[in-house]
């Protein structure tokens, strides 16, 4: 199977600062892969790197089998949606339209066409009248249009209301769908995450913290709750994500490829939010491991 992005040892720095360092990744095509991370986890940086719009570095990077900006026929296998869904104020829908078929060797004019009357943008209409969420309609219409293999997106509709948001995001499903799209998209937003892809990355300080099918990271971590104990006492096996304590009580988010059999422990499901957020915190002190990949 082909490899959608492989990384090994990936950095960007500017001057002294490095937005991403040390990033290793293996994530197989076909998938829609959500990249969840805080502000300045680099998530913007390996988006822009994968594009072919930055150089890294340091390390390595192939997006399906090539390097990013190698070459025309590389760069047209890559769509990309940047954060501020940017597009030119003066020029119409239909403007634009029209650029695309212009700048895209695989342009699909049907299916631009077929998508602008769908979501109901005027043809004539100019662009800097239209709303953040038609603007984001507009520019995951150019994305799919160009008829990419893999479609980039970096926090498309971090700016536009729950119902834009939400119809994007239906629009995003129906054209993975449709056209066999490999997506990359960025968000802050689990519930966005949760709706729409079935691979998931955390990123956190520009490393990656885990990484893996969505289906299989929530059948292998757990919740545990019982009487209070050290968790560096747990089976070999059994990886803790987080723990807390009260006076009596422990409780312990941790990743185990076996079932919990200890009858001490109450054990629950993990829902895709909260095992993100544990991620996302501080390591704890049992020692949770710098990346935890599920193939």
């Amino acid at each position: 199977m082909t490899t959608l992005l492989r990384t090994r040892e990936l950095g960007k720095r500017y001057r002294r600062r490095w937005a991403l360092r040390d990033c290793t990744l293996d994530i197989p095509a076909g998938r829609i892969v959500g990249l969840v991370g805080p502000n300045g986890a680099g998530k913007s940086t390996l988006l822009n790197i994968a594009a072919g719009q930055l150089a890294p570095s340091a390390g390595s990077i192939e997006v399906l089998g090539g390097h990013p900006a190698s070459g025309p026929a590389q760069l047209a296998k890559v769509g990309f949606v940047a954060q501020d869904t940017p597009a030119y104020a003066a020029l119409t829908v239909a403007d634009h339209l029209r650029l695309g078929a212009r700048l895209n060797p695989r342009w699909d004019a049907a299916a631009a066409r077929n998508r602008i009357e769908r979501v109901g943008l005027d043809p004539a209409q100019r662009t800097g009248t239209l709303s953040g969420g038609q603007r984001a309609q507009l520019a995951l219409t150019l994305g799919v249009a160009k008829r990419p293999e893999l479609l980039i997106l970096d926090e498309p509709v971090a700016a536009v209301d729950p119902l834009a948001r939400r119809e994007f995001l239906q629009g995003l499903m129906e054209a993975a769908a449709e056209y066999e799209l490999s997506v990359l998209l960025s968000s802050h937003l689990v519930t966005d995450v949760e709706r729409v892809c079935d691979y998931l990355v955390v990123l956190v300080d520009s490393h990656v913290r885990v990484a893996g099918d969505v289906d299989e990271l929530l059948s292998s971590h757990h919740r545990l709750t019982g009487p209070r104990r050290d968790p560096g006492t747990l089976p070999a096996g059994q990886h803790v994500v987080s723990v807390s304590h009260t006076e009596r009580q422990t409780t312990l988010l941790l990743r185990a490829e076996s079932p919990i059999h200890d009858p001490a422990w109450t054990v629950s499901r993990v829902g895709l939010e909260d095992l993100v957020l544990a991620y996302l915190s501080p390591p704890t002190a049992a020692g949770r491991p710098a990346l935890e990949v599920l193939r």
